[in-house]
């Protein structure tokens, strides 16, 4: 009995991840609920496939299907999509950070009041008194960085943060790492690239 409502509990806590992430891929949810070996991450995710939809992408790359958004409330539709990506870089940095219960997706700052001052971050969370202000470098181009990075430096000039916030981007190259660093100088700033994840 007990095995049973442990088993309804997990498959729970990752329909609700998924939920709360859009798209996880076999090896995020693996870190995320500790589901053992490959084959037994695939068992498990097999055993949900009237929740839930996937395709692979290096592996399998999973999201809520109609049944599973019903299940646990979710109102927005995902579909196979290279997209993904973004998502899938941008669960990087929340396992990385093991999971902030703070954790917010998109997350729109800035003062209404004051032309273009107001942004949309990617993710943003907190640690202690400290914000953590999150952006996925995938397949943008480096000038909408540019432009971010500068409303980002006029939020902070303007006093919108009591305290520095600690910005993480994760992006697809060392190049591009280069150039983000060079764009944010001056800045508490961290680059990951997609490989120090795996």
């Amino acid at each position: 009995m007990q095995r049973l409502a442990k088993k309804k509990q997990r498959e729970e806590n990752i329909l609700l991840s998924l939920k709360k992430l859009s798209y996880l891929s076999r090896s995020q949810l693996q870190v995320l609920h500790d589901l053992g070996s490959v084959r037994n991450a695939s068992r498990i995710m097999q055993d949900l496939s009237d929740y839930v939809s996937s395709f692979r992408d290096g592996e399998n790359i999973y999201y809520l299907n109609k049944a599973g958004r019903e299940r646990v409330n979710s109102k927005k539709v995902l579909k196979k999509t290279t997209q993904a990506r973004h998502y899938l870089m941008r669960n990087s940095i929340y396992i990385a950070y093991g999971s902030p219960s703070t954790w917010k997706n998109e997350m729109s700052m800035g003062f209404k009041e004051i032309k273009n001052a107001t942004i949309v971050c990617d993710a943003m969370f907190t640690q202690g008194k400290t914000y953590y202000i999150v952006e996925v470098d995938h397949t943008q181009k480096m000038t909408k960085n540019r432009t971010k990075v500068e409303k980002y430096r006029k939020l902070l000039e303007y006093g919108l943060f009591e305290k520095p916030p600690k910005f993480i981007w994760i992006t697809t190259t060392e190049l591009r790492r280069k150039q983000l660093l060079e764009l944010c100088k001056g800045l508490d700033v961290q680059v990951f690239t997609v490989k120090d994840f795996h």
